[in-house]
Parts: C-alpha cells; structure tokens; sequence
C-alpha cells in the first residue's frame, strides 16, 4: 500500500503540470462502483494546487472545489503527454497537453469531490501528518500515551493519530527506536519517546529522497517507475538486521499484519 513518502512523491510529480484544467473526462464503471463516493468534478475546472495530508491526496480546483483521493493498497496516478489507458485505468483527465489518469488494479482506492467545507471534515479524520513539522515530542508522548494498552506498533498505524504511517513505516520506526513492536505503548520508556521522534525522521526522510518504495508488483510512481527506498530498510522483509548485520530477522502476525523485528536490537 502506498503510505506517506510515496503518496508525496506522486504529489510533488503531479505539481509539475499544474495548473491543469480538465479539457474531457472519461471514467470506468469500477470507478463508480469501488472507488467513488460522489460526484466527479465538472469539465472545465482547473486543477491549481495539490496537497496532502497522510495517504490523502488533495486536487483543489480553482473554484474552491476539492478532489480528495486515497490510493488505497494498488492505486496511482499517471501524468504525461499521453497515458496508453489499460483496464485498470478507472479515470482519465485530459488538458490540452496532458493526460492525468488514474490506475488502480485492485480498486481499494477511495475518492471523493466535495466543496472546501466538506473536504476539511474529511481530512480532519486524520490526525498529524507523520511530516508535518508540528509533530513534535509533546504531540508524540501524548499520543502514545493514548492507549496503553496496545502494541506499539499497532498503535503507530492509527491514522487518527499518525497520518500516513503504514505497515513498512511502522515495523521500521521501531526497529530504528530500537523497541520491540509488541511492546504495549504504558511500557514505552521515559527517554524512548525522543528515539521514537528520531526514528520517524530517519525512515521518513531517506524513502522521500528515494521516491518512495517498491515491493514486489507493487507501488509506482506518477511516471511507472519503481521508488528505491528498499535500500534503506532495516528490518521490513529482511533476512538480516540491517542494524547490528549479523541477527536474522523474526516475523510474525501482529493485528493480522506481517511485522518484523530483531531479536538483538529491539527490547
């Protein structure tokens, strides 16, 4: 599932074109019967801005309207000169020079069009961005402080909580903190909190710069091309810590979620 680095740099590809006004529009039936949960935006609005927050991608158009569009596990949007449409292409926007589109093979993407109002609601589901510089130590503490008796990890996929944390972002934030994932969140330390903050910066930061990450058939950029981040993990599907070199990782299901750790690094 594409999760906040790769969600961003889809993000900072698409800005290119902008602004984009929406010349035709052609949608599939799956669209409207899996992702859609409006109305699609009229031709001849234009696309000025794009934001984000968490997995959340947010199209403002120039009459104050707003496309709010969640990738879900296999969702992405194509830009370019032309996009050759295939069948799990389920929107295409189309300006005089370019074509944005929408693909999503399995079709858990969600995506809505609202006016500023009501995409606001939606987004403030959301808690803070995992990027936002206002995550701060206080905000951290309080927020794992929340619930005591989870898992940590567990805990740091709530999206009311952590937006944009996912499966790999989290298995690596506490591999990096150097605390086990089922460590219930009451037992997190007084000086872990800080090695909390700092990990979420050392995983963030570098799958950014790699375009995001790609495991196998999944993740691609707005271009089709693969995110690099892989190079950077340190425990997700790894057969040796990337930490200490030597201990082999341990898998297991936590909330029905593949997680790893090292049995060495992570107390």
């Amino acid at each position: 599932m594409p999760e906040l680095p790769e969600v961003e740099t889809i993000r900072l590809q698409l800005s290119h074109y902008l602004p984009f006004k929406i010349e035709s529009l052609h949608s599939t039936p799956g669209l409207k019967q899996n992702i859609l949960h409006t109305e699609l935006p009229d031709v001849g609005l234009t696309i000025s801005e794009i934001k984000r927050k968490g997995k959340m991608l947010d199209f403002v158009f120039d009459d104050g309207s707003h496309m709010l569009s969640h990738l879900g596990m296999t969702g992405t949007w194509l830009v370019g000169e032309t996009i050759k449409s295939g069948k799990h292409t389920h929107l295409t926007l189309k300006s005089k020079t370019h074509t944005l589109a929408y693909d999503d093979p399995r079709r858990f993407g969600h995506m809505y069009f609202f006016n500023a109002v009501e995409a606001q609601r939606k987004l403030d589901e959301l808690g803070m961005d995992l990027a936002d510089p206002e995550l701060d130590l206080a905000y951290l503490t309080k927020a794992i402080k929340k619930y005591p008796d989870r898992a940590l990890k567990v805990h740091l996929l709530d999206q009311k909580l952590f937006a944009g944390s996912g499966n790999y972002i989290a298995n690596e934030i506490c591999a990096r903190a150097r605390i086990r994932p089922t460590r219930k969140c009451g037992k997190v330390k007084v000086d872990e909190f800080s090695k909390i903050l700092i990990a979420i910066h050392e995983v963030i930061g570098p799958a950014l710069k790699s375009g995001g990450t790609t495991f196998q058939g999944g993740y691609r950029d707005s271009t089709g091309e693969r995110g690099e981040g892989v190079q950077h993990l340190v425990v997700f599907y790894q057969k040796v810590c990337q930490i200490c070199k030597k201990t082999p990782v341990k898998k297991i299901i936590l909330a029905q979620r593949g997680t790893y750790y090292c049995p060495q690094c992570q107390r």
